[in-house]
């Protein structure tokens, strides 16, 4: 007789999963303890430890005005990770009604509603997050919103399109036939059936949104208050080590580091979850 056929385990460990979790979980508790993880204040300067390489009593190093670089990117964490989590959350409730709006509703409401989008989506993101930050104001909060007002159209036409494929499902069908409401039908069948590639999306957009801070930080449009509660930007710091980056290196490395693991965690959790979420790849 025939072995059956064995069924792959989708609940397996998975190391890089639980890695990149991992790597996520600490950075954001950094963030958050910042003030008690940081050995020294934010904004001390050390007149006679300008650059120093790394050694026991400044694990980084120091920068060009003797502050501590672990300090300084301790803090930076609480910058971007507050933006790309924030503006990831932003996005995703704006995209996400959207979308729901214009898939459920369909005909020449959906049309318009989607040529909107279409209009954002045509924009380079990077242009309308300089301007919009510049109006909003060079803070976390004039961040948070310029970034969740370019990110949102990516929920919200892939929103969109889930509700269009979930509308023919048989228990969708079922509950409008048995006099479901609208609201009902929206929000108890249909949307907790496409949260995972929303989950998914949001993932990606954290990242993004941290690379897009970074970016706009380094060419100086960025937050850059070193004497702030917040600290600074790892893209300021990355800036800050440009200068320098060929006789003293460790001003750069650190904070680019900082940024290349972060998003490379947030990217991998992504795709893990994609591959796990999507039922065609189990």
């Amino acid at each position: 007789m025939a072995n059956p056929v064995e069924k792959p385990n989708t609940c397996a460990f998975d190391p890089w999963l639980t890695l990149s979790l991992g790597f996520v979980l600490v950075v954001t508790l950094s963030a958050a303890l910042a003030p008690w993880l940081s050995p020294y204040a934010t904004g001390g300067l050390q007149e006679k430890r300008l650059l120093e390489a790394p050694s026991w009593a400044h694990w980084m190093g120091t920068d060009g005005l003797g502050r501590d670089l672990f300090t300084r990117i301790l803090y930076g964490a609480r910058v971007s990770m507050s933006v790309g989590l924030g503006s990831g959350i932003i996005a995703l409730v704006i995209g996400t009604a959207y979308g729901l709006m214009s898939g459920f509703k369909g005909g020449h409401l959906d049309r318009f509603m989607m040529r909107i989008v279409d209009v954002f989506y045509g924009l380079p993101d990077l242009l309308i997050f300089i301007l919009l930050s510049l109006l909003f104001g060079r803070n976390i909060a004039g961040l948070l919103v310029a970034l969740g007002l370019v990110s949102w159209v990516r929920f919200a036409r892939l929103t969109r399109g889930q509700v269009l494929q979930a509308k023919e499902f048989l228990f969708v069908e079922g509950a409008r036939a048995i006099g479901a409401s609208k609201r009902r039908i929206l929000l108890r069948h249909i949307l907790p059936n496409i949260l995972g590639p929303i989950i998914v999306t949001l993932t990606y957009s954290i990242p993004a949104a941290i690379l897009a801070e970074s970016t706009v930080s380094f060419i100086g449009l960025g937050i850059n208050d070193p004497y702030s509660d917040w600290g600074t930007s790892w893209g300021t710091l990355a800036q800050d080590g440009w200068r320098a980056m060929r006789t003293y290196p460790h001003v750069i490395l650190f904070p680019a580091a900082a940024i290349f693991f972060t998003i490379l965690a947030f990217n991998t959790l992504g795709n893990m979850l994609r591959d796990r979420l999507d039922p065609k790849t189990r």
